[in-house]
């Protein structure tokens, strides 16, 4: 762990002089990393079907998880309503987001440097350290507003993200997701702006009116 804490420290002193927009820090990333010929998917099977491996991929990952907490909160609920929570995300969904991060293919230059700097069992550890926690549960402040989302919900987006909101392994899970977060996705598919744009979100989000969204991201935001 040793080896990371140095470029790891220069990416956050750099991320705290621009505050509040995490995705907005403006630091140098790390030098890229020659491509991992390790297959992650299949080191995570092998290591979630070995308890003691398991154990100890969980121990590694909080470890390297608590250079997170800062933005992303301790158990991944994070205390800022536009930082996505990463608590109770699928454990194969967190390390392709991880993954993307470290190949530069998932633009933010402050996780970029950060992803790159650890190593492969850094990365496995922190995505099962982060699946593997609960997310705190925030209750709908407008149930009748929540109700709208529901209807909304249930014709549209349970395709993907599934009736629950759990997601699966390609699809994030969205249930009790910060809500300026959520809002903030939403309008950037809507608008089809960004490096980071999904089709298939685009597609779906294109038609949807603030009034849509602010229905959805109050019944998503309360989902348990």
């Amino acid at each position: 762990m040793q080896r990371i804490w140095k470029p790891i420290l220069s990416c956050l002193l750099g991320a705290l002089i621009h505050l509040p927009g995490l995705a907005q820090a403006p630091v140098a990333s790390a030098p890229a990393r020659p491509a991992s010929a390790v297959d992650l998917n299949s080191r995570l099977k092998a290591i979630e079907a070995e308890p003691r491996q398991f154990e100890a991929s969980y121990k590694i990952g909080r470890k390297a998880a608590a250079v997170c907490a800062n933005c992303h909160g301790e158990g991944g609920n994070s205390p800022r309503s536009d930082t996505p929570n990463l608590a109770g995300q699928n454990t194969a969904y967190l390390l392709d987001q991880v993954r993307q991060f470290s190949e530069g293919r998932r633009k933010n230059e402050f996780m970029e440097g950060i992803m790159r700097a650890l190593s492969v069992d850094e990365k496995i550890g922190v995505a099962i350290f982060y699946a593997n926690q609960t997310v705190v549960h925030k209750p709908a402040a407008d149930a009748a507003l929540a109700a709208k989302g529901k209807s909304y919900y249930d014709r549209t987006c349970f395709r993907c993200h599934g009736e629950l909101g759990m997601g699966s392994e390609k699809f994030a899970r969205v249930a009790g997701q910060q809500k300026d977060y959520l809002a903030a996705q939403l309008r950037r598919y809507r608008e089809g702006k960004g490096p980071r744009i999904d089709p298939l979100m685009a597609a779906n989000a294109r038609n949807m009116t603030d009034a849509d969204i602010d229905a959805v991201v109050a019944y998503v935001s309360s989902m348990k």
